[in-house]
């Protein structure tokens, strides 16, 4: 399997979009990757459409472990994830190392508060192209935008090229012996 040793986190939180986060679960796993969900405290998270999951941990719980891929879901638990540090720092950690950071929807205003956006191309569900803009980024109507190893998307019909881009990306990320 291609992704057998990659570590991938996707972060959770209240009224995630379901299929923003298990799509990306099923298709890393699928793949041969390792697969963690980060929460921000709680044990258990409920997506927009009632669809609930158990997390491994909270994000302090891994902010200190190098992850080849972190996946940030959409709907209404980015703007909960982007007020906490450890998933910002996680963020910030894994962009600095050149791995895969990948959002999707209203997964990048997570980004907006990492400050990783300066200057990179990317894309979202189109009711935050501003906060976007804003942070530096240039803004794209695309169904999937890659600017080195960020990976963007803009709703759930773009699953399929969101993750086909994330595993073809996450393929080619080195494993630090």
């Amino acid at each position: 399997m291609e992704l057998t040793g990659k570590k991938v986190l996707i972060l959770a939180g209240p009224d995630f979009e379901d299929r923003e986060l298990f799509y990306p679960l099923y298709r890393l796993q699928e793949a041969g990757a390792t697969v963690k969900v980060a929460g921000l405290g709680e044990k258990i998270y409920k997506g927009k459409y009632g669809v609930p999951i158990e997390v491994d941990g909270s994000t302090q719980n891994f902010v200190k472990e190098i992850w080849h891929a972190v996946v940030i879901p959409g709907g209404w638990a980015p703007d909960k994830i982007r007020a906490d540090q450890e998933a910002l720092e996680i963020v910030r950690q894994t962009t600095k190392k050149s791995n895969i950071v990948a959002a999707i929807c209203h997964g990048p205003w997570v980004l907006a508060s990492a400050n990783v956006l300066q200057g990179k191309t990317v894309t979202s569900f189109v009711n935050i192209k501003d906060d976007l803009i804003h942070a530096g980024a240039q803004w794209i109507d695309q169904e999937v935008v890659i600017d080195s190893n960020l990976v963007t998307s803009r709703k759930p019909s773009d699953l399929p090229a969101f993750c086909r881009e994330i595993i073809k990306l996450l393929a080619k990320v080195k494993i630090a012996a």
